[in-house]
């Protein structure tokens, strides 16, 4: 259930009159185990909220508010033309396809994610409904209505041009239906922090597999379809505090009709930077002791998958190791013939050999352990010729 994923805190104002409300903050960071780190994100996203607010109001005192509000609403106008104008171009018809997530984290049992596209090029307007997805689990990979929502409103917007402004007008001629009480429309109290970072990229998938089918030159095949969430946290010996290390690991994009995929790249509904080495190593009580593509991981075709990676973490204190993945059973799919990308891995080393680990865990480690991940690889595009055939 939610309660058990932590304090529930309901909007409250952060900063009121321009200044820190303490009370909320003092809330906030009596709750994490590194309130030091966290006070500076709040402080640095706050500092940024001033910028922008800055920013505006020089916008709105070089224009009315009747100007502005026109110009708005252009915006607005401006991206729904554009969507409009992607769609005219797309076959009629309905268009299906189903994707998996390997398991809840409770059982093996695969998790349907299923999405009908209905397209009408003529109204210029497009249906997605979820029917036939599973219903709410009872681990954390449920997803709530607006990271459904909002992982529609992602794809439709890398169909567009680059230059389209990412506002809600691109929704304007896309209806949806998403089912009450399903993984893709969890009701409370089911617990969602799972479905925030894995089951969006599954969503993801089984919209790119169905429009795949309508317009396949446009359509990339799977990518690794994984944030593989890793969070390793302790207490650390150098300075007798505790730490948290939290890192999303990149794996392989899809393969396109126009080329090979990309190796060791974020994609779709996850985009964090890469962890340096070296600042890894100087923050926290963990070495690194391998960062490599992890060859021949993407799936073969005309043309490959991007390759996946190999991430291994020594641990200089004990610490408890928590996984959070998904692609380990059910491999990244590949399209017009392409193989699929290789399905992830994640090993502990220790002393008495390797432990292969399911994709959603938490365990206890020991100083001298050595967590692996082999992040999956994205799926071919296009049957193999010559020798990769």
């Amino acid at each position: 259930e939610i309660y058990q994923e932590g304090i529930r805190i309901p909007p409250v104002k952060i900063v009121k009159g321009g200044e820190i409300v303490q009370d909320v903050l003092s809330l906030l960071l009596y709750n994490v185990r590194t309130p030091e780190e966290r006070e500076g994100d709040l402080l640095s996203q706050i500092g940024a909220c001033r910028v922008g607010e800055a920013r505006l109001r020089e916008v709105m005192a070089k224009y009315d508010d009747a100007v502005l509000a026109a110009l708005i609403c252009e915006l607005l106008d401006y991206s729904e033309r554009l969507v409009r104008a992607e769609l005219a171009q797309m076959p009629a018809g309905t268009f299906e396809a189903e994707d998996f997530l390997d398991d809840d984290g409770l059982s093996e049992t695969p998790v349907p994610i299923r999405v009908s596209i209905q397209l009408d090029p003529i109204g210029k307007r497009a249906r997605l409904d979820f029917s036939g997805s599973s219903a709410q689990v009872g681990s954390s990979v449920n997803a709530v209505y607006a990271i459904t929502y909002s992982a529609i409103y992602y794809v439709f917007r890398c169909l567009l041009p680059e230059e389209t402004p990412a506002t809600s007008g691109i929704m304007r001629p896309i209806e949806v239906f998403i089912p009450a009480g399903s993984i893709v429309n969890a009701h409370a109290p089911a617990a969602v922090a799972g479905g925030n970072v894995e089951t969006s990229q599954r969503i993801v998938d089984a919209i790119l597999r169905a429009l795949a089918k309508a317009i396949p030159d446009r359509i990339p095949s799977a990518s690794s379809g994984t944030m593989n969430n890793l969070t390793i946290g302790g207490l650390d010996p150098r300075t007798g505090t505790q730490f948290a290390y939290y890192e999303t690991i990149a794996g392989g994009a899809g393969a396109r009709s126009t080329g090979d995929g990309l190796s060791g790249v974020h994609t779709h509904m996850t985009n964090s930077l890469n962890t340096p080495a070296e600042a890894l190593e100087y923050s926290y009580p963990l070495r690194v002791t391998r960062y490599s593509y992890r060859r021949d991981s993407g799936g073969r075709g005309k043309h490959h998958g991007g390759n996946g990676l190999i991430r291994e973490v020594e641990l200089l204190a004990d610490a408890q190791v928590t996984l959070l993945a998904d692609r380990r059973r059910l491999a990244p799919y590949g399209l017009a013939g392409g193989e699929a990308g290789a399905k992830g891995l994640t090993v502990l080393l220790r002393s008495d050999g390797e432990h292969t680990l399911p994709g959603k865990c938490s365990v206890s480690a020991s100083k001298g352990d050595v967590i692996r991940i082999e992040s999956p690889g994205g799926g071919g595009w296009g049957s193999p010729t010559g020798s990769e055939a």
